[in-house]
């Protein structure tokens, strides 16, 4: 028997499916219809003029869970709670987003060498009468990487839909010696911060 879904995820990151399936969540992706961009439709990505990261990342979950609700009004479907998200990268101060080629993902990858950076992410929900959102920040160490590492990182394919071009779950995993913070967060879905959400908008994980 499929049970009714209690919220859209307004993502289509299989990452967040599969963190929302971990702890039992029952969900519908927010499908987006010809013409529309996918999850960050109507939000314009782009740092307002010395915006801390961290308002940057949870500006962009709070824009995003309410663009799908709007779409949730506009398409009159069942009135469930719309749930969103942002990952970003921070080196030294600077917002570092999805590499869009390779060379960009080499300088990345680059720069995240032999040093610590920060993952910041920040969930959102919306019901159409409030908005509320968490912000989950973890430090990520990473070795040493050669030239060989990272052009064989990126002939797989993985640094092109990822903040910071890796993915914590993938390949790259071999390249982290230490983590200090969520490892969901890292990959994209806080847990901690989604659960305490949605005992906030009425839907307890236990």
């Amino acid at each position: 028997m499929t049970l009714t879904p209690r919220i859209y995820l307004a993502s289509t990151s299989p990452r967040r499916r599969e963190l929302l399936r971990q702890i039992g969540i029952n969900f519908d992706v927010l499908t987006f219809r010809a013409g529309e961009r996918g999850e960050d439709a109507d939000v314009d990505e782009t740092p307002l003029p010395d915006e801390a990261v961290e308002r940057y990342v949870e500006r962009l979950a709070l824009a995003k869970a309410q663009a799908g609700m709007r779409r949730v009004l506009w398409r009159k479907l069942l009135p469930h709670p719309v749930l969103a998200a942002d990952t970003t990268l921070e080196v030294d101060g600077e917002i570092v987003g999805k590499p869009r080629e390779a060379a960009e993902a080499h300088a990345i990858l680059e720069r995240l060498s032999g040093r610590r950076h920060r993952v910041l992410t920040a969930v959102a929900m919306s019901d159409g009468e409030r908005t509320r959102s968490r912000l989950s920040v973890s430090e990520v160490a990473f070795r040493t990487l050669s030239e060989h590492d990272i052009r064989r990182y990126i002939a797989t394919g993985e640094p092109f839909d990822k903040a910071g071009a890796y993915g914590i779950q993938g390949h790259a995993a071999i390249f982290i010696e230490e983590i200090r913070g969520s490892y969901s967060g890292i990959m994209g879905l806080p847990l901690f911060e989604t659960a305490a959400l949605l005992e906030i908008f009425g839907h307890p994980v236990l």
